[in-house]
C-alpha cells in the first residue's frame, strides 16, 4: 500500500504527518508506525501524526511517538500539525483540536504557531528536581555542564529508574542563561533518546523555573537544540493557566512511501 505524507519539523522536533481524514490508515500497525518513523529503512521522524476529522471541532489530532505507540500530547507536533492543518485548507489562521489530553486552541501567522497548552495545577518538588504534568509528564533538574554530558545514558537512567518504572518520564535538563532564558536539552521517552526540541518539555521547564523562583516573568524563552521557543501563562494561587506555547513550524517535504 502506498502512502502519502507530509514531513514537518517544529525547532528540529520533527514528524511524519498524515491526512487521515478517510480513515484509511492502519492505527493498530504499531510496526508500520515504527518504520514510518525510522531513520534508516523508513521516511525517520520522532513521532507520526494523523489529521483526522472531528465532529464538533476543525480537526482530532491523533500521535503516535516514534517506537509505533501511541502517546500521550507532543506540543511541538501540535503546533506542527496545526500548519498542516492551514496546507490542507482545514483551517485558515485559527484552530480548534482535540488532542489525548484534551482540546487545544492554535493561531498561526506565516511559520509561527501559538498552541494554548493544558492548565497546570500541580507541581511536585523533590530535592534534586521537580515533576508536572504538562499533557506529557516532565521530569526536571539542573545540568551546570548541559553541553558536555551524555544525555541518553543519564536520561535513560532517570527515564526507567524509581518513581517512574515501566511508564516512565521525558527528562528535561536545565541550564539558566538569566531571568528570561533558559537552556534546555530533553529525552523524550518512546523515542528512547535525546530530541532536538520538546514543546511539552519547555512548557514544563517554563512553570518549574517560575515556581523555583528562577525567574518571575511569565514570559520565557527556551534555547534548544533545534532552536528557540516561548512560553508564556498566568499564574493564580498556584494553578497555571493560559498557558502557550510559541514558535516556528515548517514543512520539509513530501512524498509518497
Amino acid at each position: 500500500m502506498r502512502t502519502t505524507f507530509y514531513k514537518y519539523q517544529g525547532t528540529g522536533n520533527d514528524f511524519v504527518m498524515i491526512d487521515n481524514r478517510q480513515q484509511i490508515f492502519d492505527k493498530n500497525n504499531t510496526k508500520h508506525v515504527a518504520f514510518l518513523c525510522d531513520r534508516r529503512f523508513g521516511i525517520g521522524a520522532d513521532g507520526l501524526i494523523l489529521l483526522e476529522n472531528h465532529r464538533d471541532y476543525d480537526f482530532k489530532m491523533v500521535y503516535y511517538n516514534a517506537d509505533g505507540n501511541e502517546s500521550s500530547m507532543c506540543g511541538n507536533g501540535g503546533r506542527c500539525l496545526v500548519a498542516f492543518a492551514k496546507q490542507l485548507g482545514v483551517i485558515k489562521d485559527k484552530a480548534v483540536f482535540e488532542a489525548i489530553d484534551g482540546l487545544h486552541h492554535a493561531s498561526i501567522e506565516g511559520d509561527i504557531v501559538k498552541l494554548q497548552m493544558v492548565d497546570v495545577d500541580k507541581v511536585e518538588m523533590y530535592d534534586n528536581h521537580v515533576f508536572l504534568d504538562t499533557g506529557s509528564p516532565h521530569h526536571i533538574q539542573f545540568e551546570e555542564d548541559i553541553q558536555g554530558f551524555n544525555i541518553k545514558v543519564k536520561g535513560a537512567e532517570i527515564r526507567y529508574g524509581s518513581p517512574y518504572n515501566e511508564a516512565g518520564s521525558n527528562v528535561n535538563f536545565v541550564k539558566k542563561i538569566n531571568e528570561t532564558a533558559f537552556r534546555v536539552r530533553t529525552y523524550e521517552r518512546g523515542v528512547e533518546d535525546e530530541t532536538l526540541s520538546c514543546g511539552t518539555g519547555v512548557t514544563a521547564v517554563a512553570i518549574a523555573m517560575h515556581v523555583l523562583g528562577e525567574t518571575d516573568r511569565n514570559q520565557v524563552k527556551l534555547n534548544v537544540e533545534g532552536g528557540e521557543l516561548e512560553v508564556c501563562f498566568e499564574e493564580q494561587n498556584g494553578t497555571y493557566n493560559n498557558v502557550w506555547l510559541i514558535g516556528p513550524a515548517k514543512m520539509v517535504f513530501e512524498g509518497t512511501i
